[in-house]
């Protein structure tokens, strides 16, 4: 199979798919005497996104494999094709994640000593059921402690090619003080110690990075969900699956 076939071919593949496909699920397009080499795949993926520049949509590479999406200026005009905006998620819920993703692995008791206040339960089913995180083992503690960590799909929805990629958050606050993996006492800190101002500090700035990713890939619009006390109070934190104008074909499936 020539080059500029197999590039088409892989194009088609991928505004037909309407989510990341892995370099295996490429190959497997084409039968076995004629399938194409990763050197050449990625090749004509690299001629692919040549071809895109200039243009309103471009192909992005994330944990889950590469894509076809429209291009972030463009995200809020696509918007409008979904009447119905979604909801974006709450701040609560972000900051949650945003400790997850940047200090992970991490206990819930570890997440509380930071936040302050108590880890709602509706937050990490949500963030869950989205399959956003994951349980990656246990702390060697009383009661073995869930440790949580992100998954592909916490990659493939924030555009990431992995956490590497995150926006770095000494870019955003000082964050000195801040333990890398949180390994806080937390027979001290679970039962209330206040926490520092850095600390304090991380779950905000983080939430701030991936709300920006989210905005910048147009899957975030105005916020629907209760606040912070009603959170607080048990109110459900589920939002709405958010309607995935980055990419050119159908919605992604969740």
């Amino acid at each position: 199979m020539s080059q500029p076939e197999l590039k088409y071919v892989l194009e088609a593949a991928l505004l037909a798919a309407g989510k990341s496909l892995t370099l295996a699920e490429l190959g497997a397009l084409f039968e076995e005497p004629e399938r194409p080499q990763t050197a050449q795949l990625r090749a004509a993926l690299a001629q692919l996104s040549e071809d895109f520049a200039g243009r309103s949509i471009e192909l992005k590479e994330t944990g889950a494999g590469v894509r076809i999406q429209v291009r972030r200026e463009f995200a809020p005009a696509m918007a409008r094709l979904w009447p119905e905006r979604p909801q974006r998620y709450s701040r609560a819920l972000l900051e949650t994640l945003a400790l997850i993703a940047y200090r992970q692995p991490i206990t819930r008791a570890e997440i509380e000593a930071v936040r302050g206040v108590a880890v709602n339960p509706n937050i990490v089913k949500t963030l869950l059921e989205r399959q956003w995180i994951r349980v990656v083992g246990h702390r060697d503690l009383p009661g073995r402690p869930e440790l949580l960590g992100t998954t592909r799909e916490f990659l493939e929805y924030f555009g990431l090619r992995s956490l590497d990629e995150l926006p770095p958050l000494e870019q955003l606050r000082s964050l000195g003080e801040l333990d890398p993996q949180l390994n806080l006492p937390v027979s001290e800190r679970a039962a209330g110690a206040p926490q520092s101002a850095a600390e304090a500090a991380a779950s905000t700035d983080g939430a701030v990075a991936l709300e920006a990713l989210a905005v910048d890939d147009g899957l975030a619009e105005d916020d629907g969900l209760a606040d912070e006390e009603e959170l607080e109070a048990g109110e459900n934190d589920e939002a709405a699956p958010p309607g995935s104008t980055g990419l050119v074909a159908a919605p992604r499936e969740d």
